[in-house]
């Protein structure tokens, strides 16, 4: 009999139809029936691991879960299972670190499927270039013309995005985030920021902004957000974006946050072989290039991004973005990251709302690093 495999992924056709489709193709292929449900993109960033793994066989991850749902034995390896070829030839096909970011202690826990950063989003048809100096985002953002999405896991992306573009050290010591210098001059342009753009960007998150561009001429460009290649193709929404690199920091550095989203293999699978051979296909340059990015998703391999193809279909998102992408910071890889980043986070848009400040903030991230970004 052929194996029959759940899969639970996030909810967008970006994480879900692109899983489905390719799904379809694998059992026309090979007989194994993988059958994708999913959860919120909330969830997704959120939600414990080891709860996913017990009830489905593949999961579709934010890559910070992986040090402790592999230190809790909840995610397989996929490296020594028979498929090391497979592996070094993906590892050599990331975009940036993306295939690096599912690596725990020596072993590999994740498939890059799927790679993202913060980038920047613009209506061409509005616009015609993208700002390429954050005082030019400024200077848009003065004529009302500017959204950022600033919910706190956004706003907190920002945070690090910027500090790291003006060149600081994240999480450079233990009980130390950012230094306080550091941490005041990106707060200070963020605040700028924040001023000029709509109260709704403060629960806002990259979808809501990207919708508001796409579907109205009010707004141009967004100098912060994680981009989806679903808004740049034709017909998807009546507006197309172009995302870019972002604006460079001082001496050209960019070092957005890294995100996308990997493929992983529960530890409990109820067909281990099977749901390994699935992952390591559905992340295989062919199927990246072909059915998973025609079904809406967003690759991971390196060899997608390159094709002329899928930039053509796209506005150029992939080679646009792509000096982002590969100078992206990975967030620390400690197995306390993830309780850290929630805690943080509704923080930094209080700073940004003037509930807290910016001392209060600083004082408070050290405190949290202190205490979960610290080596076992």
């Amino acid at each position: 009999m052929n194996a029959v495999l759940r899969g639970i992924t996030w909810e967008h056709s970006r994480g879900y139809e692109c899983m489905v489709r390719s799904a379809e193709r694998y059992r026309a292929e090979t007989g194994v029936d993988v059958r994708w449900e999913y959860r919120s993109l909330q969830a997704f960033a959120d939600a414990p691991v080891g709860h996913l793994a017990a009830d489905f066989d593949l999961l579709v991850i934010d890559h910070p879960h992986v040090p402790l749902a592999a230190e809790q034995g909840f995610l397989a390896r996929l490296d020594g299972a028979g498929f090391d070829d497979e592996l070094a030839r993906l590892s050599q096909q990331s975009v940036g670190r993306s295939h690096q970011s599912y690596a725990h202690e020596g072993h590999q826990y994740g498939l890059a499927s799927d790679a993202a950063a913060q980038v920047s989003a613009c209506r061409p048809d509005l616009i015609g270039e993208a700002p390429e100096s954050w005082d030019a985002v400024l200077d848009l953002a003065r004529e009302g013309r500017v959204l950022w999405p600033a919910k706190p896991i956004d706003a907190f992306s920002s945070l690090v995005t910027i500090a790291g573009g003006n060149g600081a050290d994240i999480n450079p010591a233990p009980g130390r985030f950012l230094a306080e210098e550091d941490a005041l001059a990106a707060l200070d342009y963020m605040h700028r920021l924040a001023a000029l753009v709509p109260e709704s960007c403060f629960t806002a998150n990259p979808i809501d902004v990207a919708e508001l561009l796409s579907t109205s001429d009010e707004w141009c460009y967004s100098p912060l957000l994680f981009g989806y290649t679903n808004y740049s193709r034709a017909g998807f929404r009546p507006g197309r974006i172009k995302y870019t690199d972002i604006p460079t920091g001082p001496g050209g550095i960019r070092r957005s946050l890294l995100g996308g989203a990997g493929v992983a293999v529960s530890a409990t699978a109820t067909d281990l072989g099977a749901a390994r051979a699935f992952a390591f296909w559905v992340a295989s340059a062919e199927v990246q290039a072909g059915v998973y990015y025609d079904a809406g998703g967003q690759p991971g391999n390196a060899v997608a991004w390159d094709d002329e193809r899928l930039n053509t279909e796209t506005l150029a998102f992939f080679s646009g973005t792509r000096a982002t992408l590969d100078s992206a910071y990975v967030r620390p890889r400690t197995a306390g990251y993830i309780e850290f980043q929630d805690t943080a986070a509704p923080w930094v848009t209080q700073t940004l709302t003037g509930e807290i400040t910016d001392s209060e903030l600083i004082t408070r991230l050290d405190t949290a690093a202190a205490q979960l970004l610290v080596e076992p």
